[in-house]
């Protein structure tokens, strides 16, 4: 390390040599990432430029053409291994890897990959049902992120036009294969995302190989989808093609044309059923109205209220015959309840004084008022006094 400032700067030479002495210190690595482009020479070396799938960034390779050779021909956008070492060129100060071994990323080890990144994801519950978004019923504005002039842009536009025609689109047309993929698709759901009229995301492109859909299994991608709020749609490929996308997203469409049916109703539909329900809501007002009236006249017909004097006359009968019974109740409890005070009083009279006197007994009397019960106590000329049946007198002892 060396000292610097601005009264002591350090000449470019020397900054250019110490950066490649820290880059010859990093000795040999192995580099993963995909070739955007290739440049064969005449002096029998290539030149290639490996690109990050996940970022816009790339890096400057070289190699022996019997290096390449080793894997050639390869594709455009080819996903590979290298084993290479960085070298610092101190004359125009840039860097450049040498590859020693280039080595193509085949379709199982990619595979491979994506399973682990699967299992990964879903053990922390990125693709979880209940993190599931209920798409709206009728969303104002649909973002749409897709290919630049696309089949897929259109299928979705017309069909959703076709089934709501005042449907309206925010729509960003990007790179949907090889390594500027996942960087644009991003960007565009990130703008989307934060977009409060935007009520709904599809992300869509038609089909295509393994490897065209990869980006779509990109990690960050895939995080990104799941961290937003609004529902996305994702409508990459066909049946037989999974991207990690599709499992993360809210909906998975088959096919761009599958989206637009998910996201918006059939205007026509939504018209026959309000029509169905309409009908459905009259033909049982009517069937309610004729079956109130139909109570109402039942109601009506009754005798009671075709004339209500039948209530009181049919009562009629039955008030009298039941004033008759509690009449004849009465007279016969009064004429038993008469009977048995004439026997009582006849009893009563029967074994009163009086009866007694009415048969010509007397009660004879002392002067103090007590009643004489034995002769013999009686002395001559005591005064008596003797109650006959109707009235009293008096008398004296004269005989004994």
């Amino acid at each position: 390390m060396f000292e610097t400032s601005s009264e002591s700067p350090a000449p470019v030479r020397v900054v250019t040599e110490a950066i490649k002495d820290y880059v010859d210190r990093l000795g040999p690595i192995w580099i993963e990432g995909e070739i955007s482009e290739i440049n064969e020479r005449s002096g029998g070396m290539a030149f290639m430029r490996l690109r990050d799938t996940s970022v816009d960034m790339s890096i400057s390779v070289m190699c022996h053409r019997s290096v390449l050779s080793s894997v050639s021909p390869l594709p455009q956008n080819a996903r590979v291994v290298m084993y290479a070492k960085a070298s610092w060129y101190t004359k125009n100060g840039s860097l450049t890897l040498s590859a020693r071994e280039i080595r193509q990323v085949g379709i199982g080890e990619l595979m491979a990959r994506l399973e682990e990144l699967k299992t990964l994801l879903a053990s922390e519950g990125l693709f979880a049902l209940e993190r599931k978004v209920a798409l709206p019923l009728l969303p104002r504005k649909v973002g749409l992120i897709c290919g630049r002039n696309t089949d897929a842009e259109k299928d979705v536009v017309e069909n959703a036009k076709r089934r709501w025609p005042s449907v309206e689109f925010e729509i960003r047309e990007v790179t949907v294969q090889g390594a500027a993929a996942v960087v644009e698709v991003s960007a565009a759901l990130s703008e989307l995302e934060a977009m409060a009229d935007v009520d709904v995301i599809i992300i869509t492109r038609g089909g295509g190989s393994f490897e065209d859909l990869l980006p779509f299994s990109d990690e960050s991608l895939v995080r990104l989808a799941a961290s937003c709020e609004t529902p996305i749609v994702s409508a990459i490929g066909h049946e037989k093609d999974s991207p990690l996308l599709d499992l993360v997203a809210d909906v998975r469409a088959s096919t761009p044309t599958d989206a637009a049916k998910r996201v918006v109703p059939d205007i026509a539909e939504e018209i026959e059923l309000i029509k169905s329900l309409r009908d459905r809501a009259k033909r049982y007002i009517l069937s309610s109205l004729d079956l109130e009236t139909s109570r109402i006249e039942n109601l009506v017909n009754r005798p009671v209220l075709r004339d209500p004097m039948v209530l009181v006359t049919s009562r009629e009968e039955i008030v009298t015959g039941l004033r008759d019974r509690s009449v004849r109740s009465f007279s016969s409890r009064l004429t038993l309840a008469a009977e048995d005070l004439t026997h009582v009083r006849a009893r009563v009279r029967a074994l009163s004084p009086q009866a007694t006197l009415d048969r010509g007994y007397s009660v004879v009397q002392l002067e103090d008022g007590s009643i004489a019960r034995d002769a013999k106590s009686l002395k001559l000329g005591q005064k008596l006094r003797l109650r006959l049946a109707a009235g009293e007198t008096n008398a004296t002892v004269t005989d004994k």
